[in-house]
């Protein structure tokens, strides 16, 4: 599963440059500014304990799709059972392991056919060298006359991945313990196996921009 929305390639892209070679950037290295054009979609969430991801920031696009001011409320609510188990799980790898996630789900208002939505979450650090931040996109992979003026009611997922970015010291000992790393044909993509656990990392950090400068 790959990043299909143009505001989910652009922030990990952005996120990935702030990062360098580290497991995740600071949040106050987080310009918003920088990432103007998509800030609408973007959210903050902080994290209170393994089973809550409460938004601290959303933005005006994430709000009108739900149709409340988001500020406050826990990310992991309003998910069937199975999925939110799902959910909570890839939190654990964002926060311990530095992984990014990448959900498809589907949500829909009251009454309305579901639409197909992509949301992905970034590690960052707050305060000393935990991760318990999370920058994250929300974006609609399309666009129903609806949304934004119905409210999303019920969601579900789809489908999710941990992304792993090269380059951090996790990355290395991956590497290191894992079988020969089997070449995909996606650009600056390579799937690393480990312990029946299968992994996508993407190319990037310091070590990319020092060869495109080369």
């Amino acid at each position: 599963m790959d990043m299909r929305h143009r505001t989910s390639k652009a922030l990990f892209a952005y996120w990935n440059g702030v990062r360098a070679e580290r497991l995740a950037p600071r949040r106050f290295e987080i310009e918003p500014s920088a990432i103007a054009q998509i800030l609408s979609s973007t959210f903050i969430l902080e994290r209170l304990d393994t089973a809550t991801f409460r938004y601290r920031l959303a933005g005006t696009t994430v709000c009108d799709y739900f149709g409340l001011e988001l500020r406050g409320s826990n990310f992991a609510e309003g998910w069937p059972h199975e999925d939110r188990i799902a959910i909570e799980d890839g939190f654990s790898a964002l926060t311990t392991q530095a992984a990014a996630v990448l959900l498809q789900i589907e949500a829909a208002p009251k009454g309305r056919a579901s639409t197909p939505f992509e949301v992905l979450m970034l590690p960052l650090r707050h305060t000393g060298d935990r991760i318990d931040r999370v920058l994250g996109a929300f974006s609609a992979l399309e666009a129903p006359v609806w949304l934004g003026h119905a409210m999303l009611t019920t969601k579900r997922l789809i489908s999710h991945e941990l992304i792993w970015p090269a380059g951090n010291e996790l990355d290395r000992l991956q590497e290191t313990i894992a079988e020969p790393p089997m070449l995909m044909h996606a650009a600056n993509a390579r799937i690393v196996r480990s312990e029946r656990r299968q992994f996508r990392v993407f190319e990037g950090g310091l070590s990319e921009a020092s060869r495109e400068e080369s």
